[in-house]
């Protein structure tokens, strides 16, 4: 399918166009994937699936994921970001991918997309994607494009993350309280309240066969999801930084020493810290008839 490119009204916290940000969401996607026990936990016979779109599919992990799992599915990814787009197109070509594509599309906006196209829907954490007026919409349109009994596979933190590091913890913590002072989620605290919000829509709609799953990553020291948890809380502190500035939340030194000691911290061979993802899989109502 041919995505077209529209002109964006980007709601990304980061600039989705920095190398920066590509590096960091690369780095993410695979721990993720590992923690959650793989591309696909929770959906119900995969190798039935034929169509699957990965919405705000940054660098393309996952979908590159999926389809070298489901040769024979079609597999598509949308993000706003060119440079994410053209990198998993590239990375889809060196890994002899043909059943994988992606292309540009502002998911804030109605999708490029017929009705009941899809037989899996699947995003990733958007709680930094999507204000909070935007849920709703954005969820009508995942229900749109999916096929009747197609699944809506949806995963977002359960929280921020807790360690041994005060210096960690307290960035996280301004992390969290700043975007929701910009307008992303629904309360302040508990991963800003998404999960309950996302539950309630599936339930409104009448979804089947919902599964809630919990996954836990452990990013103590020593760890395999150590080295690039590291880098992603070094880079989203520094990312963070000016918009924490702006907002009046603490000065720059303050931010230069929470940060310098978050970075010790993580360093030390006593740092732990622990994370808890949920993922939510449910069946759109009906019977798809071919």
């Amino acid at each position: 399918m041919d995505f077209m490119e529209t002109a964006s009204q980007n709601t990304y916290i980061f600039d989705p166009e920095s190398a920066v940000e590509l590096a960091r969401l690369i780095n993410q996607e695979r721990v993720v994937t590992e923690a959650m026990g793989g591309a696909l936990s929770g959906v119900p016979e995969p190798a039935s699936l034929n169509n699957i779109l990965d919405l705000a599919c940054g660098a393309g992990g996952w979908g590159l994921d999926v389809a070298f799992v489901l040769p024979e599915a079609e597999v598509e990814g949308v993000d706003v970001s060119r440079k994410m787009v053209d990198y998993a197109n590239t990375r889809a070509r060196t890994q002899l991918l043909s059943n994988v594509s992606f292309g540009v599309m502002d998911i804030t906006r109605t999708f490029e997309v017929p009705d009941q196209s899809f037989d899996l829907v699947n995003a990733r954490f958007l709680a930094a994607v999507l204000k909070r007026e935007a849920w709703l919409p954005f969820l009508s349109e995942c229900h749109r494009v999916l096929r009747p009994g197609g699944l809506l596979r949806l995963t977002e933190a359960a929280d921020f993350g807790m360690t041994t590091s005060e210096a960690v913890n307290k960035l996280m913590e301004l992390t969290r309280n700043t975007l929701y002072q910009l307008g992303y989620g629904f309360t302040s605290d508990h991963a800003l309240g998404l999960l309950p919000v996302l539950l309630s829509f599936f339930k409104r709609e009448e979804y089947q066969h919902v599964l809630v799953l919990a996954h836990a990553l452990d990013y103590s020291s020593k760890t395999e999801a150590w080295a690039d948890t590291y880098h992603n809380i070094d880079i989203i502190g520094l990312q963070m930084q000016p918009v924490l500035l702006d907002l009046g939340l603490l000065s720059e030194g303050m931010f230069d020493f929470l940060h310098q000691q978050a970075i010790i911290d993580l360093q030390s061979d006593s740092f732990c810290g622990i994370a808890h993802l949920t993922t939510i899989v449910g069946q759109k109502p009906g019977v798809c008839i071919v």
